[in-house]
């Protein structure tokens, strides 16, 4: 499926909702980010940690991306500065009865500044508290300590060790896998021990 072949004004914002932070605004992606996604993405160092992410990364992928995007079990956002730039992507997948596991990537020059986190946490707050889950997953390359360093800052515990198919490498790689349960998500907040958890919130689409 192209963009192309989308009928004119199916695109698919739907329900998905819009999802503000104090420096973020966290949306559906949109016909018109093809080329900013696509500039974004394209570097091996975002490649290599993303299990389908390509390299080189062409406005086709981009494309393709954004035309599938929350189809079936996916739910995809765009990570978007307030300004409206956009600055990568996060989501969830889930299948059947298990608990949805979240991913996430960002344009390497927006690196360092907290913005992963910032919107990881919009979306544990989105799928716990408008979706009502017990549970969330997620992993990170053994290698990608930043990674794991926002898992952690998140709440998540390390459950165990895994493999996964790295398209841009063309091979399996060693990852840790990670869980947040509700009650431990809650009693963060509750207790104010993630005091820079912000304060995401659910803005009308």
């Amino acid at each position: 499926m192209t963009l192309q072949e989308i009928p004119s004004g199916s695109f698919r914002e739907r329900s998905i909702p819009v999802l503000e932070t104090e420096r973020l605004v966290l949306r559906a992606p949109r016909l018109e980010d093809v080329k900013a996604v696509a500039l974004q993405a394209n570097d091996r160092r975002i490649a290599e940690n993303t299990a389908r992410i390509p390299h080189p990364y062409r406005l086709t992928d981009a494309d393709d991306f954004i035309a599938t995007a929350n189809l079936g079990t996916e739910t995809v956002f765009l990570i978007t500065l307030r300004n409206g730039a956009v600055i990568g992507a996060c989501g969830f997948t889930q299948v059947d009865r298990h608990p949805p596991e979240i991913g996430y990537w960002l344009g390497v020059k927006h690196w360092g500044k907290g913005y992963a986190t910032e919107a990881v946490r919009a979306l544990i707050d989105h799928i716990f508290t408008d979706l009502g889950d017990e549970a969330i997953q997620s992993s990170a390359r053994v290698t990608n300590p930043a990674s794991r360093r926002v898992l952690e800052k998140c709440g998540f515990q390390w459950s165990g060790a895994g493999l996964l198919r790295i398209r841009a490498i063309a091979s399996s790689a060693p990852i840790d896998r990670f869980r947040l349960d509700r009650g431990l998500w809650a009693s963060l907040k509750a207790w104010g021990q993630a005091k820079n958890w912000g304060q995401s919130k659910r803005a009308a689409v």
